[in-house]
């Protein structure tokens, strides 16, 4: 039985993941520092170690635990962290995926999983939809931590042998998703449906994202994990966009979840947000051309399951 640890496993996309291998019969190990995940999201049939990917344990573990695979979802991921204390967002990052490479190296880790981010590495002055060539410019530290990290990787794949992919997500929603977060427009939009609080938009609603669901995502780590490993010729080849390549605007986000679920609450317009994205959306043709991955779930019934959960969580 092949075993992966999968870190950031008790988050919200890294417990999909986990249960993903699990489905698929691997033998799944989550580490997690529970900073921002929760114990319970960790799945009962998988082991856990309460560890930072920047410690030694972490570093250890990886070097003697006979892993095979690694999947990195741990990470520092909010935006407005990053700008604030850049210092800190690249010391979890950037060295902690260094400790995690170097007990990889060490240990019997052949493939590596990666958890960067399409919505912040590219140019957003590119042509909709991103491919995997367009051109990068992250605009905050912790994008330029997601870019650095893929570099990292490819060195390691070209100095060390190691396989490496990374998966360029794109807004990812579902069950499991904090409300309270920063990226988490679905989950906030969907807490305050529960409660008939208005849905607040920022600026004219009219700035659009890529909206593709977690269990749509996870079984992109079953695909990167069991597909032919890429040749890092250059830094794009180890990378797979992971989207729907469809663009859906804050308005119509709201406009549907409103009509899914039958709740009437008004919706407040308030000032846009600085530094805010006008437009997002991943070409994902590599993915379904080299793995066969596409994503499965429609938008509306996606987000229907994540207003579901939102409301058995609450109950």
């Amino acid at each position: 039985m092949t075993a992966v640890l999968v870190t950031g496993g008790a988050g919200f996309i890294g417990s999909h993941v986990a249960d993903a291998y699990l489905a698929a019969g691997y033998d799944v190990t989550v580490l997690d520092n529970l900073s921002s995940g929760r114990r319970e999201n960790v799945p009962a049939r998988a082991r856990f170690v309460h560890a930072d990917i920047g410690s030694p344990e972490a570093r250890e573990l990886l070097a003697t635990g006979g892993f095979s695979v690694l999947n990195h979802h741990a990470a520092q991921m909010d935006v407005r962290v990053s700008v604030a204390d850049p210092v800190f967002d690249a010391r979890t990052n950037l060295v902690g995926l260094l400790n995690l490479l170097e007990g990889a190296r060490a240990g019997s880790v052949t493939r590596i999983v990666f958890a960067s981010s399409g919505g912040v590495v590219y140019d957003d002055r590119g042509t909709l939809p991103h491919v995997e060539t367009s051109q990068k410019l992250p605009l905050s530290p912790y994008g330029v931590s997601k870019m650095g990290s893929e570099y990292y990787l490819a060195a390691y794949a070209r100095l060390y042998g190691l396989a490496v992919v990374s998966l360029r997500y794109a807004n990812v929603y579902g069950p499991r998703q904090n409300p309270h977060g920063e990226a988490g427009v679905v989950a906030i939009f969907g807490k305050r449906l529960t409660t008939g609080a208005p849905l607040v938009i920022y600026g004219d609603g009219k700035q659009t994202r890529d909206y593709v669901y977690v269990g749509d995502v996870a079984q992109a780590s079953l695909a990167a994990t069991i597909g032919d490993p890429p040749v890092v010729d250059c830094l794009d080849a180890a990378a797979f966009n992971i989207g729907t390549g469809r663009e859906t605007s804050v308005n119509e986000l709201a406009r549907l979840l409103i009509a899914g679920t039958g709740r009437e609450v008004p919706v407040r317009h308030e000032a846009a947000r600085a530094g805010e994205l006008a437009r997002s959306a991943l070409n994902c043709a590599k993915a379904g051309e080299v793995w066969g991955w596409r994503p499965a779930m429609p938008l509306a019934d996606g987000l229907k399951r994540t207003y579901d959960w939102i409301l058995e969580v609450a109950a």
